[in-house]
């Protein structure tokens, strides 16, 4: 199970981000200063790293650097975590090696989808079974069942669903989903996703009312 670091001097931050993470079943340590942070590494080195840039005794992108120039932690996938919300305040953040980059007021859902992406990214974790409400893909299996049933999907429908429901909760554009579930050099009208998506819909019954139009942009899965 997957050990995660939270670096936050926002006791009422800190403590969603951690009840979020650990009922999503990640280990949880918070800290909420550096000087904790950085004596906890001496013992163990986490799998990520949730890291605000605003600490009391040091400053996030000075802490991320040291981590990014130390071969011990120079790996560990870091998002950063933020109430700056300015371009530069980001690009100085990703520029400095942090691999993503999230500002408050933040969803949990967003939270959690970005964790998840991110540890599968490192790819030390790659998630077998994935439910989003009553759908449940089980990866080893190369099933999906919607309630208990059995839920027959083509290749390219199955590689959509998994798509959407790794990314839960993030609106994936349309040009992002064509390419990663036809390939860049894909030609075809991008009608060819609406189809996959109503067929999709039509096959998963009442799990279908959690794949979600976002208008002039692509498609969203959630849970709720």
């Amino acid at each position: 199970m997957p050990l995660i670091y939270i670096v936050e001097d926002d006791t009422n931050i800190r403590e969603i981000e951690s009840f979020a993470l650990k009922n999503s079943g990640y280990n949880i340590v918070d800290f909420e200063s550096a000087l904790e942070f950085n004596k906890a590494l001496q013992n163990k080195i986490p799998d990520l790293i949730l890291l605000d840039i605003m600490l009391p005794d040091e400053d996030g992108l000075m802490i991320l650097k040291r981590l990014r120039s130390t071969p011990e932690t120079k790996k560990i996938p870091i998002i950063m975590v933020t109430a700056k919300t300015t371009e530069i305040d980001k690009v100085k953040g990703l520029d400095s090696g942090a691999d993503d980059y999230i500002t408050k007021p933040f969803g949990i859902m967003e939270l959690i989808s970005r964790v998840k992406a991110l540890l599968r990214r490192s790819g030390d974790y790659e998630e077998k079974v994935i439910s989003v409400g009553d759908i449940i893909i089980d990866d080893s299996k190369h099933t999906v069942t919607v309630d208990g049933e059995l839920c027959e999907l083509t290749y390219k429908e199955y590689e959509l669903l998994k798509l959407l429901m790794n990314n839960m909760g993030i609106v994936l554009k349309r040009e992002v989903i064509m390419e990663r579930i036809w390939g860049i050099d894909f030609e075809g009208e991008s009608r060819t996703l609406d189809m996959h998506i109503k067929t999709l819909r039509k096959k998963l019954g009442s799990g279908g009312q959690f794949i979600k139009t976002v208008r002039n942009v692509g498609y969203v899965i959630n849970g709720d």
